[in-house]
């Protein structure tokens, strides 16, 4: 039974570490592992998951993304209105009204589980990564700032032949 070297990993460490230096110092570019954030910005993949945008038109208010959110990170309060019927001597409609969609970004986990139960397609990912907030309670999201969001969405993938 052979008998390990102490400091062994340790050297071998600093081996891969050195190397590395050398082919970023002498092949700068090519071998880069990380980027200079604030200077230079990395652009996102196509469906990247960053912020949740909102389209106030196609959200009905039933709730099924806030009861499915497994961190309780969504507030929504709406209310009933009736419009005039169509035609004379028609029904009623109610309709039901949008009055507040807040998400709390401190508390979300960025499941998506919202986006997927969504019946109306009123919620979209955006790839929009920066949004971050010097404080904590700048977070929470209203429905206007979720429906700015809304212009950054992609375009979805086309169909498959």
């Amino acid at each position: 039974m052979a008998r390990a070297i102490p400091g062994g990993g340790l050297v071998k460490g600093l081996g891969v570490t050195i190397t590395t230096f050398f082919k970023t110092v002498f092949m700068p570019g090519k071998y880069l592992a990380t980027i200079n954030y604030p200077v230079e910005k990395e652009t996102p993949v196509p469906r990247a998951r960053g912020v949740i945008a909102l389209d106030q038109d196609a959200c009905t208010v039933c709730m099924l993304c806030a009861r499915q959110c497994p961190d309780w990170c969504i507030y929504i309060e709406g209310h009933k209105e009736e419009l005039p019927p169509a035609t004379p001597g028609g029904r009623i409609k109610v309709r039901s009204k949008l009055d507040r969609f807040d998400i709390d970004y401190a508390l979300c986990m960025y499941c998506g589980i919202c986006v997927e139960v969504c019946p109306f397609d009123a919620l979209f990912w955006t790839p929009e990564y920066e949004y971050s907030e010097p404080k904590m309670g700048a977070m929470l999201h209203d429905m206007d700032r979720l429906q700015g969001w809304l212009e950054t969405v992609p375009d979805p993938p086309g169909l498959e032949k």
